[in-house]
């Protein structure tokens, strides 16, 4: 009975260690970020599902993060401020997010824009002269996730 009860508590304990935040998933698989980024404009207004490690998150509030796979490509999935605060802390984590996949095209005004935000939100310096020109920028509306237990 002790070994069954301890057994019972290991496992609560290593799911306990998942973060859920937002709403609760609804696609049953995580689609590779290789896939989605291969042929973004496929997925645009759908709701899509990744997985991928935690690169970087939002330090100011917690609004957004970057998920990245083992070839280096990198998503940002960003919240409604407020909705969802991804742990500061969540770097090299593993994480299962969700939500619309969209589309930007960033004039280069609103590129400089958004690298000084970003700059911002990493702690980072700012050089304006390192935006060149506009860009299309493709990101999650994120609506749900979950930070795995490495």
């Amino acid at each position: 009975m002790r070994i069954v009860l301890a057994s019972i508590l290991a496992l609560g304990l290593l799911s306990a260690a998942e973060i859920k935040l937002g709403k609760p998933l609804a696609v049953k698989e995580p689609m590779p970020l290789a896939t989605l980024l291969a042929h973004p404009a496929d997925y645009v207004g759908k709701t899509v599902q990744v997985k991928g490690k935690i690169a970087e998150v939002c330090q100011e509030m917690g609004c957004w993060v970057d998920l990245t796979n083992d070839a280096g490509q990198t998503l940002r999935v960003k919240v409604n401020d407020g909705e969802i605060v991804f742990p500061k802390d969540g770097a090299g984590k593993l994480a299962v997010a969700e939500g619309t996949f969209t589309k930007k095209e960033l004039t280069k005004e609103q590129a400089i824009d958004r690298a000084r935000e970003d700059a911002k939100d990493k702690g980072k310096t700012f050089d304006a002269a390192s935006v060149k020109g506009p860009r299309t920028v493709y990101q999650i509306q994120g609506s749900g996730a979950v930070i795995l237990s490495n």
